[in-house]
C-alpha cells in the first residue's frame, strides 16, 4: 500500500519574522506618539475656546509645573512654525529681488531691534478686540509676541544663506532651466538648511528667554497673565520664592533636554547631507532617534502615499508653468496691477499712521525727549560693549564646537539650555552677588545683556564652522598650514557670512533684552539704570503710549542708521568676497 506523501508546510525564514517584529516595535511607539500629539492638540483647542479668564492665579506648587510646561511648549511651537513660514518667504523674496531687498533688510533689522514690550500694547489690544469672549485672543496675542522674538534671526539666516549660493550652482540651475520650485527644493532650501536649523534652535531658546514677559504682563491697570512656565517663574521672582524658581528652572531644563534629543539632534544629523562638500567627512553627527525613525515602516509608507506624490505633482505643475512664458498673459498683467494697487493702499496707510503718530508725539514735553535721547545713547553703548565682550569667547569656542561633531553632540544641548534659561530668573542671584561684591545695576545690566545676546553669535559661528567642507579641511592638513594660517585662509572667511548674521541678530537681541536688563523688580523693589529699555518698561507699566511710541521711533532711527552704515556693507562683502565658489 503506497504511503501518502506528507504535507510540507513552508515556514517563513527567521529573518522575515524578526524584521516584522522589529517593524512592529518601531511603528508602535510612532503611532502612540502621533495619537498623543493629536490628543494634546485637541486639549489645547478646547482650552483656547474657553471663556476668557482675567483673574488667573498662578499656582507655585511643583505639582502644577507639568501642565504649565505643556502650555508653554505649545505656545513656543506654534510661534516657531509661524516664524519658519514667514522666514522662508521673507528671506526668499529679499534675496531674489533687488528692489525689495533695499527696503526689506533695513525693515527686518529695525523690527528685530524693537523690544517685545513695544509690540505688546498693540498686539494684545488687537487680539482681545478680535476675540473678546474666548481665551483664544489672549493666547494668540502671547503667541504673536513670542513670534516677534523668534522670526528675525531665522529670516536673516535664510537671506544670508541664499545670498551665499555659489555662482556656479546658480549658473547650472539656469542652464538646466529649472523652475523656481525646482530651484527652491533642489538648491536654495538645501543651502539654507544648516544655518536655518541652528538659528531655529536659537529662536526657540529666545522664545524661552522671553516667556516671562509674554505670559505675564501688565498693561496700564489691566493684569493679563497666562498659565505657563514663564508666568510661574515671574510670579516666583516677584514673591522672592527661591525654591519655586529652582523648581521652575529644573522643569524648564528637563523640557529643553527632551526637545533637544527628540527634535534638534535628529534634525542636525539629517541636515548633514546638505553640506556642500566633495569628500565625506570622517566624523558626522548621529542620532539614535533619527535611526529609529528611519526604521519605521509606517512613516515610510505615509511618505510614499502622501508626501512623494504631492511633491511630484508640484514639480510637474511648476515645470509646465516654466516652459510657457506668461509675461504678456492677461492674468500676469492683472497680477501686476493688483500688486500696484495693494502697494498704493499700503503707502496711504503708512502715511496716515505717520500723521497720527506725529500728533501723539506732540504731547511729549521737551524734557522727556531730552531724557529719551540720553537714555538711547546709554543703551547704545551698552549694546556695543556687550557685542564686543560676547565675540571674545563665542568665536573661538563656536569654531571648536562646529569642527568637532562629537564635541558638538555634548556642547550643543548645554549651550541651548544656557541660552533658554530666562535671564530674569537668574537676575536676582546676579544682582545680589554684584551688590555684595561692590557692583551695581550698571554692571548687572551688561551681564544680563550678555546672557540674552551672546548665544546668537555662538550658534551662528557653530553653524558656519560645521558647514565647512571636509575637502577644504583636508587641503589644510595636506599643505601643513599652521593654526594661524588656517584661521586666516579658511575658518574666518568660511564663517564670515554666518558671523555677520550672528552680530546683526545679537544686536537686535541686546536691544530687546534692555527692557529687562535696565529695569527689574524683585521682592517689591524696583532696580533701574539710565537707558531706553528702562523708559520703555516704565511707559508700559504706566500705559504711557506717547512715550512708548517715541522710544520705538528712536530705536528705529538708530537701527536704520547702523544698518546702512555697517551691516549693509558687511552683507555685501559676505556675498561677494567670502562666498564659497570653485572659480
Amino acid at each position: 500500500m503506497a504511503q501518502r506523501p506528507e504535507k510540507i508546510i513552508a515556514l517563513p525564514p527567521w529573518g522575515s519574522l524578526s524584521t516584522k517584529a522589529s517593524s512592529l516595535w518601531t511603528d508602535l511607539p510612532v503611532a502612540m506618539a502621533g495619537m498623543a500629539l493629536f490628543y494634546g492638540l485637541l486639549s489645547l483647542a478646547r482650552y483656547w475656546q474657553a471663556p476668557v479668564n482675567t483673574q488667573i492665579q498662578i499656582n507655585l506648587s511643583p505639582a502644577a509645573l507639568p501642565v504649565y510646561a505643556l502650555f508653554s511648549v505649545a505656545r513656543i511651537a506654534v510661534a516657531y512654525f509661524l516664524s519658519l513660514a514667514v522666514s522662508l518667504i521673507y528671506g526668499y523674496v529679499a534675496a531674489n529681488h533687488a528692489k525689495a531687498e533695499r527696503l526689506m533688510i533695513p525693515l527686518l533689522d529695525t523690527l528685530q531691534s524693537i523690544p517685545v514690550l513695544c509690540f505688546l500694547p498693540g498686539v494684545m489690544i488687537s487680539m482681545i478686540a478680535l476675540f473678546p469672549s474666548s481665551q483664544f485672543g489672549v493666547e494668540l496675542g502671547c503667541i504673536l509676541l513670542i513670534f516677534t522674538g523668534q522670526v528675525w534671526n531665522m529670516a536673516f539666516s535664510v537671506y544670508s544663506s541664499l545670498k551665499s549660493i555659489p555662482r556656479e550652482m546658480l549658473e547650472a540651475a539656469h542652464l538646466y532651466r529649472l523652475s523656481w520650485w525646482q530651484r527652491l527644493v533642489q538648491l536654495e532650501l538645501p543651502q539654507t538648511a544648516i544655518s536655518l536649523i541652528w538659528n531655529s534652535m536659537m529662536s526657540v531658546a529666545g522664545g524661552w528667554f522671553s516667556l516671562m514677559v509674554c505670559e505675564m504682563f501688565v498693561l496700564g491697570n489691566r493684569d493679563l497673565r497666562l498659565p505657563g512656565l514663564g508666568s510661574y517663574l515671574q510670579t516666583a521672582s516677584n514673591a522672592g520664592a527661591i525654591g519655586s524658581i529652582v523648581w521652575g528652572l529644573i522643569v524648564m531644563v528637563a523640557v529643553i533636554i527632551l526637545i533637544d534629543q527628540i527634535v534638534w539632534r535628529p534634525i542636525i544629523a539629517w541636515s548633514e547631507k546638505f553640506k556642500f562638500e566633495q569628500v565625506e567627512a570622517s566624523e558626522a553627527p548621529s542620532s539614535p532617534v533619527l535611526n529609529f525613525l528611519r526604521r519605521s515602516e509606517l512613516l515610510s509608507r505615509i511618505a510614499r502615499v502622501s508626501v512623494l506624490p504631492v511633491c511630484e505633482e508640484l514639480t510637474l505643475y511648476f515645470a509646465r508653468g516654466n516652459a510657457s512664458p506668461r509675461s504678456n498673459h492677461p492674468e500676469h498683467k492683472l497680477a501686476q496691477w493688483t500688486w500696484r494697487i495693494l502697494a498704493a493702499l499700503a503707502a496711504a496707510g503708512v502715511l496716515y499712521a505717520m500723521g497720527k503718530m506725529g500728533v501723539m508725539l506732540t504731547s511729549l514735553a521737551p524734557s522727556e525727549l531730552r531724557n529719551m535721547f540720553w537714555g538711547a545713547g546709554a543703551t547704545f553703548l551698552r549694546v556695543e560693549l556687550t557685542l564686543m565682550l560676547a565675540a571674545l569667547w563665542t568665536i573661538p569656542i563656536g569654531v571648536i564646537i562646529g569642527l568637532k561633531p562629537k564635541l558638538s553632540a555634548i556642547a550643543q544641548p548645554i549651550a541651548q539650555i544656557a541660552a533658554s534659561v530666562p535671564a530674569p530668573a537668574l537676575f536676582p542671584v546676579v544682582l545680589l552677588l554684584l551688590i555684595r561684591f561692590g557692583g551695581g545695576m550698571g554692571i548687572a545690566s551688561i551681564v544680563l545683556l550678555l546672557l540674552g545676546t551672546q548665544w546668537y553669535i555662538l550658534f551662528n559661528v557653530i553653524a558656519g564652522a560645521s558647514a565647512i567642507p571636509a575637502d577644504l579641511k583636508e587641503v589644510c592638513v595636506t599643505f601643513r598650514l599652521s593654526r594661524i594660517q588656517r584661521w586666516r585662509k579658511l575658518i574666518l572667511p568660511a564663517i564670515f557670512p554666518y558671523l555677520i548674521t550672528g552680530f546683526v541678530t545679537a544686536s537686535g537681541g541686546a536691544w530687546n533684552a534692555s527692557i529687562i536688563a535696565e529695569y527689574f523688580r524683585f521682592r517689591n523693589q524696583t532696580f533701574s539704570v539710565t537707558g531706553l529699555g528702562a523708559m520703555i518698561s516704565r511707559a508700559t507699566d504706566a500705559g504711557d503710549f506717547p512715550a512708548l511710541l517715541a522710544a520705538t521711533v528712536v530705536i528705529s532711527a538708530m537701527v536704520v542708521t547702523v544698518n546702512r552704515l555697517v551691516w549693509r556693507r558687511l552683507y555685501a562683502l559676505a556675498s561677494t568676497r567670502f562666498k564659497l565658489e570653485f572659480t
